[in-house]
């Protein structure tokens, strides 16, 4: 088996896309923390092109600026990932690239952080949006200050969620 993606995503990814194959539905993503590994996971998988419709690496407010709809006024008195923030982005994202589903998330990957829970390392907020509503779950994945394990785990919980809103196990 191929050591990408890492081995944590990679049950993850094929039911993922398995579920949007057989049901001819898309995804797009906005990801900040996880650095890609949303987009280049739903990638590998075979078919991709049948089901991802793009994807944001979000990782600055200046992207944001950019690419997600944010204006300066976003910028003013931001403290962090929230379920707000990855929802806003979900949606805009879902909006623009005209997906069946967004999955969005920004946490702290570490190795530093801050004092407050969002800013701390291992926490993720994360946000699938669809036309019947957005979800949003908060996860602390407990790897403390390891970034790389935190970056991949973000992913696999981004994807989880993916999976509980297809499969209709999360309340829109």
């Amino acid at each position: 088996m191929s050591s990408f993606p890492p081995a944590a995503l990679q049950t993850i990814v094929q039911e993922v896309a398995t579920l949007l194959k057989e049901r001819k539905e898309t995804i797009s993503v906005a990801e900040t923390a996880a650095g890609g590994l949303i987009s280049a996971a739903l990638l590998s998988y075979p078919g991709a092109s049948g089901y991802y419709k793009g994807g944001l690496t979000l990782y600055t407010l200046e992207s944001r600026i950019a690419f997600a709809g944010w204006t300066e006024a976003n910028k003013v008195g931001y403290a962090g990932p929230t379920p707000d923030i990855v929802s806003g982005l979900a949606e805009h994202t879902r909006k623009t690239l005209g997906s069946t589903y967004t999955v969005s998330e920004s946490g702290t990957a570490g190795p530093t952080g801050g004092t407050t829970k969002n800013r701390t390392p291992g926490y993720v907020a994360l946000a699938v949006a669809s036309d019947k509503g957005t979800a949003t779950r908060e996860v602390e994945t407990g790897l403390g200050t390891d970034r790389e394990a935190n970056m991949v785990q973000f992913a696999v919980e981004g994807l989880k969620l993916v999976r509980d809103v297809i499969k209709g196990e999360v309340k829109l």
